[in-house]
Formats: structure tokens, sequence, C-alpha cells
């Protein structure tokens, strides 16, 4: 599988993540990485607490988006935004775990991808 294909199968935006790492061998490099990075983990940990809710996402939001893995970066950023400190919440708490049950199914998907492909 060439990186091309891993980001059409993980339903990236492969050209974004070029402009960003400017070469496949980055975007190799930094998509593998994702496999060891703790933000998903801290957000699995959270427990509803507001603080670790919003850095926890705005942190995914940030990966997510300088791999050109646009879709998981808005879901995150969506999530980030609800519980930015200063600002009202518009969701109720139905509406955020069902977001936060999408992100994770949508991560997890990529994540199994990313392994595939790291291991051929």
């Amino acid at each position: 599988m060439t990186i091309q294909e891993l980001y059409a199968s993980i339903d990236g935006n492969y050209e974004s993540a070029k402009r960003i790492l400017a070469m496949d061998k980055l975007i190799q490099k930094f998509i593998v990485r994702l496999l060891t990075d703790k933000s998903f983990d801290r957000l699995q940990n959270a427990n509803g607490d507001p603080k670790e809710l919003f850095e926890s996402t705005h942190a995914l939001k940030g990966v997510c988006a300088n791999l050109g893995l646009d879709k998981l970066s808005a879901m995150a950023s969506e999530i980030s935004e609800e519980y930015r400190p200063g600002k009202s919440r518009t969701m109720s708490d139905d509406e955020v775990n069902a977001r936060l049950a999408a992100f994770s199914e949508k991560y997890k998907q990529t994540i199994d991808e990313i392994k595939k492909f790291s291991e051929q």
C-alpha cells in the first residue's frame, strides 16, 4: 500500500498533508507516529472533565489537521469548541456523547488502517 492509498482508505486529504509536510517520507513518518500519540488516551480517560475534554480534543484537532485528516480534525474541533474555556455550552450531554462516540469510531478505524500500513 502506498501512502496515497493509505490516505484514500482513511478518508484523509493527502494533498493537505503534502502541503504541510512536503515529502512522502515525512508524511509516512508522522502518520505512523499517530499510533503512539497519547491524546486519544487522554480523551478516553477524561471522564467528563471539561478541561481534559477540551485539551485532548484540541490536541487531536491539531495533530489530525497537520496530517491531512480533515474529517477527524473537524470532528475533534466540534467537541473541543464545546468545552473551550469561557465559552457557554450549546450541546446536551447526549449530543456530546454521540459526537465523542462517532469520533472514537472514526479514529479507531483510522488507527487500524495505519497499523496495517506500518506493518507492510
